[in-house]
C-alpha cells in the first residue's frame, strides 16, 4: 500500500485525529525504553530521524492496539520489513553480505530481539544509509497489514510559497483517484480518463475532461483490464514528485498527443475548496455536493437543504458523494440521522467478535422527503459508512457505480518517537447488516457509469437517473 497523495495526506491526518476515540485502547509498551504508544495531545514536534528503535515503537504499537494486532501472525511484519531492508540496500548499491533473515519462532518478543540484532549489524555496516533504511523498513511493515486505513506520516511538508486553498500536484484529476490508487486500486477500470481540470500543469497543456490517458511514463494504465502502478503517478506528492509524461487520447477528434507535466503548486478555485455546494434542479429538486465529511459538514447539508426548501416547495433530494474521500464518522452518523431515527448505522468490531453499534442521532430532525445518492469508485470510509447505510436501511436510491470498498474501520493516531504519526484502526467496520464493505465496496441501486464521451461533453447520466428515480 502506498501513502496517500498530497493533498490527501495533510487531510487523513486531521480526520484520523477527528475520528480518535474518547478512551485511546491499552497501549503497548517498547520493550526498549517502555515508551507507550499513544495517541497525540497536541501538534508533533518537528519531525527526528527514524531509527530501530522507533521501528520497534510501531511494531509493540501495532501488536497492542491494532483491531487484529493480537491475533496476527507479528512474523509477516518482520519478514516484509526485512525485504524492504535488503530492496533499499540493493537499489542503492550497497548490499551487505550477511544481511540474512533470522530464524523466527512466532514469539513476539524474541523474534523482535533476532530480528534487532541482525537490523543493528547491518545498518552498521551502512551507517550512512541507516535513517533511510530504518524508514523503508518501518513503511514495510505498515503497509504488510493490507489497511486501507493504515499509515505513517513523516510530516506534511509543502513546497516553498506554499498558502492554504494551494494545490499541488499536475492539475488534474482522473475517473482513478489518489485515494483509490492507494486504498484499493484492485477496484479501478479501464480507461483512464481526465474527469476535471483544476488548473497547474494540466490546464496549461490544454487539457480536457474526456481525454484518454493511454500511457503514464511510458507505461500501460492497464494490462489487460487490470491497473498498473503507473496510474499512481497522476498524484504526485511533494517533495519527490518528478514529472510525469501522458499518452493522451482525445475520441472527439482522433488526436494523440504526448505531454510532459511538471508537478507544482496551483490555486484551487472557490467551487473545489467548498466541501459543501447546492443548488435547485427542475425547480423542485434540491442538489447538494458534499467533497467530504469534514467536522460541521452535516449540519452544513442540512442548512443548504433548509434554504432549498425556504425557497421551493421540495419534492426530492440528491447528494451527490462521487469523489468523496470520507473523513469523520460522526458527521457521516449525524447526516444519516436527518434520514432515519433509532437505526444502527454500522458496526465496529474487534478480531473476536466483539462489536459496537453506531446508533442514528436522534436528536437531528428528519428531512422527511425522497433521497437519491449519487456514489463512485472515488467514494471511500465515511463516505461508504453513509451510503451503506441507506442502502441497507433502505433510506434513499444509490446511482452511479459502486463505492471504493476503502473502510477498514475508523484510523486512530498515535504518536512515535521521532515525532512522525502512526495511524491504524482499533477496530474493524461492518455495515448495518454486519456485512464486509472493505475491499468489496457498496453496489449501486441503479448502475451508471460515466464515460469519457460524457466528461468530454459535458453530460452528467448519473445525475440524469437519480432525477428519473425521484420523479417515478
Amino acid at each position: 500500500m502506498s501513502a496517500l497523495r498530497a493533498a490527501a495526506a495533510g487531510l487523513a491526518l486531521l480526520l484520523a485525529a477527528a475520528c480518535t476515540a474518547p478512551s485511546p485502547p491499552r497501549g503497548q509498551a517498547s520493550t526498549a525504553d517502555d515508551t507507550v504508544c499513544a495517541p497525540p495531545q497536541s501538534p508533533p514536534g518537528p519531525v527526528r530521524p527514524t531509527t530501530i528503535d522507533v521501528v520497534e515503537q510501531a511494531y509493540f504499537c501495532i501488536l497492542g492496539n491494532y483491531y487484529a494486532g493480537r491475533t496476527l501472525d507479528a512474523r509477516a511484519l518482520l519478514t516484509a520489513g526485512f525485504a524492504a531492508l535488503t530492496r533499499e540496500l540493493n537499489r542503492r548499491g550497497r548490499d551487505v553480505p550477511d544481511a540474512v533473515m533470522p530464524a523466527l519462532t512466532g514469539d513476539r518478543k524474541a523474534d523482535w530481539a533476532a530480528f534487532e540484532t541482525v537490523w543493528r549489524r547491518t545498518a552498521g555496516q551502512v551507517p550512512d544509509l541507516r535513517d533511510q533504511l530504518a524508514a523503508s523498513t518501518l513503511e514495510a511493515v505498515v503497509a504488510a497489514l493490507g489497511d486501507d486505513h493504515a499509515s505513517w506520516g513523516r510530516g506534511t511538508e509543502r513546497p516553498p510559497g506554499y498558502y492554504d486553498g494551494d494545490g499541488y500536484g499536475l492539475g488534474l484529476q482522473a475517473n482513478v483517484n489518489g485515494a483509490q490508487v492507494d486504498g484499493n486500486p484492485d477496484a479501478a477500470v479501464p480507461p483512464l480518463f481526465v474527469t476535471a481540470v483544476q488548473g497547474g500543469a494540466a490546464r496549461a497543456a490544454g487539457l480536457r475532461p474526456g481525454d484518454v490517458i493511454e500511457a503514464v511514463n511510458g507505461s500501460a494504465p492497464f494490462i489487460d483490464g487490470e491497473p498498473t502502478r503507473a496510474i499512481a503517478a497522476l498524484y504526485p506528492r511533494y517533495p519527490e514528485a518528478r514529472p510525469v509524461r501522458l499518452r493522451l487520447l482525445r475520441q472527439s477528434t482522433g488526436r494523440r498527443w504526448d505531454v510532459t507535466l511538471e508537478p507544482g503548486l496551483y490555486p484551487r478555485d472557490l467551487a473545489s475548496l467548498q466541501v459543501v455546494t447546492s443548488k435547485l434542479l427542475d425547480r423542485s429538486v434540491a442538489y447538494v455536493r458534499m467533497t467530504g465529511f469534514a467536522p460541521d459538514s452535516a449540519d452544513r447539508v442540512l442548512k443548504a437543504i433548509a434554504r432549498r426548501r425556504a425557497a421551493a416547495t421540495l419534492t426530492g433530494v440528491v447528494l451527490d458523494l462521487r469523489g468523496n474521500g470520507g473523513g469523520s464518522p460522526t458527521e457521516a452518523i449525524r447526516l444519516l440521522s436527518a434520514f432515519a431515527h433509532g437505526k444502527v448505522t454500522a458496526y465496529q468490531c474487534a478480531a473476536d467478535g466483539t462489536c459496537q453499534d453506531s446508533r442514528t442521532d436522534d436528536t437531528v430532525p428528519l428531512v422527511g422527503l425522497p433521497l437519491a445518492v449519487l456514489t463512485d469508485r472515488s467514494c471511500a470510509s465515511a463516505c461508504e459508512h453513509f451510503s451503506s447505510a441507506v442502502k441497507d436501511l433502505r433510506l434513499g436510491r444509490l446511482v452511479g457505480t459502486r463505492t471504493a470498498g476503502v473502510v477498514s474501520g475508523p484510523a486512530q493516531p498515535y504518536l512515535l518517537a521521532d515525532n512522525t504519526v502512526l495511524s491504524f484502526p482499533a477496530r474493524h467496520h461492518l455495515g448495518p447488516g454486519r456485512e464486509v464493505i472493505d475491499g468489496i465496496g457498496v453496489p449501486p441501486d441503479r448502475y451508471v457509469p460515466t464515460t469519457p464521451r460524457d466528461a468530454a461533453a459535458g453530460r452528467d447520466p448519473v445525475l440524469a437517473e437519480a432525477l428519473a428515480s425521484l420523479h417515478e
